[in-house]
This record gives C-alpha cells, structure tokens and sequence, in this order.
C-alpha cells in the first residue's frame, strides 16, 4: 500500500519531459479493426489477411489480448485503443494508467509493434462534459506511464476527434473550432505539439453528404469527376470532400495557434448497405468510395492547403460488425464481410469462407 501511495504521488507530479518524436503511422494506407461482433475470423486469421493484402498500419479500439498475440512477430504496425470508459479512471489515477500501460502495451514489446496509443475516441464534441474535462488528464497520465517504462521513444499518443469539435467547415478557409470547445482542446493541442502528435480526424464524406444532399453533390463525395468547389478566401478549388474537410482541420488549427501540427485521418469509409432514408449507402457507391481512396492515397500527395504533407488514411472498417446499433449502415462499412470474403473488389483478396479461414486466394495487389 505504501508504495502504491508513493508512486501514485510521484507520478501526479512528474513533469512531462519530451523527447524525440514518435511516428506510429509509417505509410499511408491503414485500416480500422473492430470487432463488434462474434462471427468474425480470428485474430491470427486476419493476421492472415492483412499481410496477404499488404496492409501493414492497423487500429484497435481497445487492447485485447488476443489480438496482441496474434500480432507478435508479424511487423505490422498497431495502434491500440484507451476505451473512453476508462478515462476518468486514468484521469484521477496515474498508478492505474501506469499498470494499464505494463500490462496492455509494454508486456507485448518489442514483439508486436505497437506504435501508438489513442486515448479516448470523439470525446471533445461528444455529450459527455465529465469525459471532456477527463481526457487531459488522462493523456498525461498515459504519456507520464510510458515515459516511466521508458517507452515513450516508440510509442505515440494520440486521441482522435468527429466533425462534432468545429463551429465551421465551409468553405474550408472558415474551418474554426466550437468555442466551448477550445477551453479543453487548446490545452490538448499544446501537449500534442509539444510531443509531435498529430491532430486525429474521423472524417465521414458519407455522413455530410447523406445530412446535406441537395447541397453536396455525390460524385463530390465520392472522388468521383465533378465541378467540386472554389474557396474564395483561400483561393483554392477542391475536387473532392475529404480533401475539404480535412483541409478545413487545417484551418481550425492554424486560428488556434497550430500552423504545424499534422492532420491524420484516423477513420474514413463508405457503407455498402443502409436504412431507407440512407439511399447512398450501396455496394457501387462503397466500391466507388474506397477504390478512388485508394488510388488518391497512392499518389502521396497532400491536400490543397498542404500539398507537401503526405495524406495518412486509416480506412474504417475491415469489418462488416453486425452487432453494433443502429443506423443499418454503422454494420456495414466493412471491405470484408464476417467471414473474412471481400465485401466487393478493390483491388484486395479474402478469405475463401468460413469454413477454411486459413487459406487466402492471391494477392491482386
């Protein structure tokens, strides 16, 4: 108990000492695994999957176990989840955040190459003012635990925000954040810069355009030929939204005083099936979606507002997760369905079924 007391003291004290920065996103194609459902392959088979596909940056939400151990040795690149039911817990108690940091990510170094881990997900913006004002907090005392296990040298923290923290997204120059927002993110952003973490963006073309149809023209959303739009005050044209919305976070960060703080997408995707009043969720417009990513994203080139910062994407999800509420479309942004087939081509091979998950057909990529 005395020492539990002791280190509890030392580590609510310890100031944040920042050493070389941490990149947990070495490419440019990632995807999103979740797994809100119980009929999808296992681990070690979409280990199977996701080498034969060559897909290398993955995220968890969470940080099971199992998922970890299928990871070891492979050299894919993982970046595991804080759920945010834990961040008042890590807030208030750093030794918790300490033991959360050695069991969940330390014990599986360096064996299975966990690059980052995000702190909460879509908390600021959320409706939950309790997990605001928690989240600080629990970013340090997660950062203060890996600078203790001296681990602070390969692992990233991040924490990713919806389109909920902006007061503004058009046109993309007039990107600013939501005034009750800036009070918990101004703080956050001054502790990621300082430790060269990106600003994560969950980034939904599929929501704005299914929210504003007769506004935003479908082939906008989907990177597909369009006249797209002119922002006046910047002077730049856009050819497709992502590249708005992102570059919208751009602005947002410079009006607060963060001109070279990276954006990242951490989750993107496209349904291919939907509920009544979601008619843009299809097979066509997914395949559409996700194949025009892909080939946006080979190009390594960045957005209108920053050309030279190479786009990171992590695709949401690898999934289809039948067990998540609704809408009907949160169960189907998965490039595979459940039994590990792809959900239509892009370009990527899955397993044959579910019945022999351990054979792969060949790689078209």
């Amino acid at each position: 108990m005395k020492i539990c007391c002791l280190l509890k003291r030392f580590l609510l004290v310890l100031p944040i000492f920042f050493g070389p920065n941490v990149e947990a996103f070495t490419g440019t194609y990632g995807i999103n695994y979740g797994r809100i459902a119980d009929n999808i392959p296992s681990p070690d088979d979409v280990v199977t999957l996701l080498r034969a596909d060559k897909i290398k940056n993955v995220r968890i939400f969470d940080a099971d176990h199992s998922v970890l151990k299928a990871f070891s040795g492979t050299g894919l690149e993982l970046v595991v989840g804080l759920p945010n039911g834990f961040l008042k817990d890590m807030s208030s108690n750093p030794d918790h955040a300490l033991t959360w940091v050695k069991e969940n990510v330390q014990a599986f170094l360096p064996e299975t190459h966990i690059r980052g881990i995000a702190v909460g997900n879509e908390v600021l913006g959320g409706d939950d003012l309790l997990l605001w004002e928690a989240l600080l907090g629990a970013v340090k005392n997660i950062y203060n635990a890996t600078k203790v296990l001296q681990i602070d040298d390969v692992v990233q923290i991040s924490t990713a925000h919806s389109q909920g923290v902006f007061n503004s997204t058009y046109p993309p120059s007039s990107g600013i954040f939501k005034e009750n927002v800036m009070q918990y993110m101004k703080p956050l952003l001054e502790l990621f810069s300082q430790l060269g973490s990106p600003f994560c963006l969950n980034a939904y073309p599929f929501i704005a355009q299914k929210n504003n149809p007769s506004e935003i023209d479908i082939n906008y959303a989907l990177f597909q030929p369009n006249k797209g739009i002119y922002d006046q005050e910047a002077g730049l044209h856009y050819d497709n939204l992502l590249d708005a919305q992102i570059d919208a976070t751009y602005a947002a960060l410079e009006d607060a005083g963060f001109k070279k703080m990276e954006v990242i997408v951490t989750e993107t995707g496209w349904p291919s099936h939907g509920d009544e009043n979601e008619p843009t969720a299809t097979v066509n417009n997914a395949r559409t979606y996700n194949s025009n990513l892909r080939k946006r994203l080979a190009k390594k080139k960045g957005t209108p507002r920053r050309p030279k910062s190479v786009l990171k994407v992590y695709v949401f999800a690898l999934f289809n997760e039948y067990m998540k509420p609704d809408p009907t479309s949160e169960r189907n942004f998965g490039l595979f369905k459940a039994d590990g087939s792809i959900s239509y081509d892009i370009g990527f091979s899955g397993l044959k079924s579910s019945s022999a998950a351990s054979s792969i057909l060949p790689s078209k990529v």
